[in-house]
């Protein structure tokens, strides 16, 4: 019999044990080895160059093979990109750590959230997944906040002994992968049932659907743009933020600790959120937006305090406009298709990330 609970839980537990590093603060790693924000805005952009090239494509593999199987996959690539990035000596070792990270999220992305839908589904409790994607927001910015509280560990203890304990993390996150169950709902089944020696012609099916399903739902389409958009504001402004703070910290511990308040913003978003349900989109789009701009504002000045308010701020806007517009789309998206239209809202992150990347760069260095 399948068991609801422990499905979630064992979401829940790969994802707090694989988030668990000291490489958190990776931005001001790089720093530390003598990249400029130019280099890693560069590497930035390597990563969702790849993101865009394989994000789809991971989500139509996750909805024809298994999302179950494409978690493992996603941990493996982790693996991989974290041993690259420990025993890299230069620039160009860095940026193929950044494809593998990338491929990571890719056959992550739409996989874990497809499965928990339909795994909620399956036992007609999907309207608990708002829940479930706070929680996966809190445990993604908790385990973050306490990988960039390590920054100054990782600066002590050296780039390749703080990624190789990545490893060590991702490994074990992977035990946990393999007991899930792979969950499939009647369309999914009858989907998979199809595919037989015609898997390309299936792919290629899916994939047309998918993007016919965009054009035909112009409300789904907003969603993941203003979603996105904001998104890559706040991941941006978060990430040049560990350079900028570095620079005016005297101490590499005192860095982790402020870094570590504006991972918690994050976590304020989230379950902010769930407390006003009835709150109209354009609503909380508005007011996150708002947060975000601010928290770009605040940065500007110099001040070590103003500079992780504006971090703690923009997460807190982030976060909630994430899981309300998460939810929004799982419940319009059709269950055979639903890994692919996850990846479709992360190609979306991709390219606007792919063009703000080397600016950021540019606008953190020059202001």
């Amino acid at each position: 019999m399948f068991k609801i609970k422990k499905q979630i839980d064992l979401l829940y537990l790969s994802s707090i044990i694989g988030g668990i590093s000291i490489t958190g603060a990776w931005v001001a790693i790089l720093s530390a080895r003598g990249f400029s924000l130019v280099q890693i805005g560069i590497a930035e952009t390597v990563f969702h160059i790849t993101s865009l090239c394989f994000e789809i494509h991971s989500g139509v593999f996750a909805d024809i093979f298994g999302r179950k199987k494409m978690l493992v996959i996603s941990n493996v690539m982790f693996i991989i990109g974290n041993v690259f990035m420990a025993f890299s000596s230069g620039f160009f070792g860095v940026c193929i750590s950044f494809v593998f990270q990338a491929l990571g999220w890719n056959f992550q992305s739409g996989s874990q959230d497809a499965l928990a839908y339909d795994s909620l589904k399956t036992v007609n409790l999907e309207e608990q997944y708002e829940k479930y994607a706070s929680n996966q927001l809190i445990i993604y910015r908790i385990t973050s906040a306490v990988s960039t509280l390590g920054a100054g560990f990782s600066l002590i203890l050296g780039y390749r002994n703080a990624y190789l304990i990545s490893v060590f993390s991702n490994v074990s996150s992977l035990l946990f992968l393999l007991k899930l169950v792979e969950v499939r709902v009647e369309e999914n089944n009858k989907m998979h049932n199809e595919i037989g020696k015609t898997i390309l012609t299936q792919m290629v099916r899916h994939f047309k659907q998918s993007i016919l399903f965009f054009i035909n739902n112009k409300k789904a389409s907003m969603l993941m743009f203003s979603n996105s958009l904001v998104g890559a504001i706040d991941t941006l402004l978060l990430f040049f933020l560990q350079s900028k703070i570095m620079e005016n910290c005297t101490s590499k511990i005192y860095l982790g600790a402020l870094l570590f308040i504006m991972q918690l913003g994050g976590i304020v978003g989230a379950k902010l959120i769930l407390k006003v349900k009835k709150a109209k989109y354009i609503q909380v789009f508005l007011i996150c937006t708002l947060g975000v701009v601010m928290g770009v504002l605040l940065e500007h000045s110099s001040i070590l305090s103003v500079m992780t308010l504006g971090g703690f701020v923009s997460a807190i806007s982030d976060d909630a406009l994430q899981v309300r517009v998460n939810s929004k789309l799982q419940d319009d998206f059709p269950s055979e298709q639903r890994a692919t239209l996850l990846s479709l809202s992360e190609f979306t992150f991709s390219v606007i990330m792919i063009i703000l990347s080397p600016l950021a760069g540019l606008f953190f260095t020059v202001w």
